[in-house]
């Protein structure tokens, strides 16, 4: 199955990062891609955390719910929309930040709310994601039927997950061939640790690992780390772009997982269970 990891560099404006999304998606679509996925945040890099407040939307429709249907009925495909704001149930000064698998028909088939929120401070960049953000409670897998005939089974999670592999193995222990991880890395964080996360992520659960990213220079002045990527199962990049707006695209084998689970049964071999 070709797969499509979509970087962004998303600015303060919601149709205008939509309109850079759409294009992304035809190019992701134009070179035979089956599976698009979109960065965390791809539909708004806000000024300030709380301008998510004003876009948060109802679950089921808003602006970035139809954009997002229509584009994989558009290019007939399955598109995972990164994130966006969702209404919290909490109160109005939060919101979830969610996402959305949607089919080649434009129907939403899973929906994902970030468990994990950012926070770190090195006492010149600080960030916490729990200000504005209520987070999620459980994972999710949705499955995805390729043209060749196989089923996927796809683990979704976001950004900050990365660093909880207990996500990914309760992802694995529900049968997950594909994780996805949309991301908007910072550029401190992500020089440092996003590679061999992601790497340990696709080795210790023998899955592929899919990884779309924020890349650049934000108008809001926040510099994200890029480097979208594609794992194989045996921790292998595939594919990688390191900054700036693009597509990276790359064919993944269900073979490939099969093999290495054969070659290396870690996961039968699991004695503390969490």
């Amino acid at each position: 199955m070709k797969v499509a990891a979509i970087q962004m560099v998303s600015s303060v404006e919601r149709e205008a990062n939509l309109a850079r999304a759409r294009a992304l998606l035809g190019e992701a679509a134009a070179a035979g891609a089956e599976l698009a996925v979109l960065p965390e945040y791809f539909c708004v890099m806000g000024r300030r955390d709380t301008d998510k407040l004003a876009l948060r939307e109802q679950p089921g429709d808003g602006p970035v719910q139809r954009f997002l249907a229509d584009a994989a009925r558009e290019f007939g495909l399955w598109i995972v929309g990164g994130t966006l704001p969702l209404v919290s149930p909490e109160d109005d000064l939060h919101v979830l930040n969610t996402s959305l698998a949607f089919s080649p028909a434009g129907d939403c088939v899973a929906r994902y709310d970030k468990i994990h929120l950012f926070h770190y401070d090195n006492g010149t960049e600080r960030y916490d994601e729990r200000r504005v953000i209520t987070p999620g409670t459980q994972p999710v897998l949705f499955e995805l039927p390729s043209r060749d005939g196989h089923v996927w089974r796809v683990g979704m999670s976001v950004c900050y997950d990365l660093r909880f592999p207990e996500l990914y193995r309760a992802l694995a222990a529900r049968g997950a061939e594909l994780l996805l991880v949309p991301s908007a890395f910072t550029h401190t964080t992500g020089s440092a640790h996003w590679e061999v996360l992601l790497r340990a992520r696709a080795i210790e659960n023998l899955a592929w690992a899919m990884a779309p990213a924020q890349g650049g220079t934000h108008e809001n002045g926040r510099r994200t780390w890029g480097q979208s990527l594609v794992v194989d199962p045996w921790g292998t990049i595939a594919a990688q772009r390191p900054t700036g707006e693009g597509v990276v695209s790359c064919d993944i084998d269900i073979a490939r997982v099969m093999a290495a689970r054969q070659q290396l049964p870690a996961l039968a071999h699991r004695v503390i269970a969490g």
